[in-house]
């Protein structure tokens, strides 16, 4: 009798803040483009846009399960054939919704001087690919976005280009569905953005 394969160790089994994130992966091809789950989450993935554009924070956080992990690993430019692209143990991000709530209840003081006055923001989607996951109440999907973000009248305009790995999960209530785990590898391995004082 053959055993089942090891499941592919994600960003957040690394992670202490990760450590009670779903473990959930994907499974099989993409779903088709006309598939009902595909469509339910590309237009949530745009009604996220849309928040995360406006700033609306305290309504994004309504967006998140309890054991969501959020992680943005340093990438890092290695050999052909060297197996990793990543730095272990280091991220941009690497939050929970403790750190995150935090993150946000910062915005709403007088004591957030990177984002006074506020950033102006704009997340651009696309490549959207839906999969099917062991659990009918997850999906895995990736998605490309670029950020353009403008701060002030004088400083440079600036872009960060990444992948985006999401799982959803259906809402306890069935209504709809929310973030329980977002891996972000960003497609550059040193950061020109000023700082970080966003969400992607």
């Amino acid at each position: 009798m053959s055993t089942p394969p090891t499941p592919t160790p994600t960003h957040s089994s690394r992670s202490v803040l990760g450590a009670h994130a779903s473990r959930i992966q994907r499974t099989g091809l993409t779903l088709p483009f006309d598939d009902q789950r595909h469509l339910q989450a590309n237009q949530w993935l745009v009604d996220e846009a849309y928040l995360l554009d406006a700033q609306d924070y305290e309504q994004w956080l309504e967006l998140l399960t309890d054991d969501i992990h959020y992680v943005m690993p340093v990438r890092v430019t290695t050999a052909l054939g060297s197996g990793f692209d990543t730095s272990p143990g280091m991220a941009h991000f690497d939050e929970d919704k403790y750190s995150l709530s935090r993150r946000v209840a910062r915005f709403l003081t007088e004591h957030a001087w990177t984002e006074d006055p506020p950033s102006r923001l704009r997340h651009h989607l696309s490549n959207v690919r839906t999969f099917a996951t062991d659990d009918e109440n997850h999906l895995v999907v990736e998605s490309a976005t670029l950020l353009f973000r403008s701060r002030g009248d004088v400083r440079e305009s600036s872009l960060i280009s990444a992948c985006r790995e999401d799982l959803l999960r259906c809402a306890p209530s069935g209504t709809g569905w929310q973030l329980a785990r977002r891996t972000i590898m960003v497609d550059e391995s040193v950061m020109r953005m000023q700082n970080l004082a966003i969400f992607l």
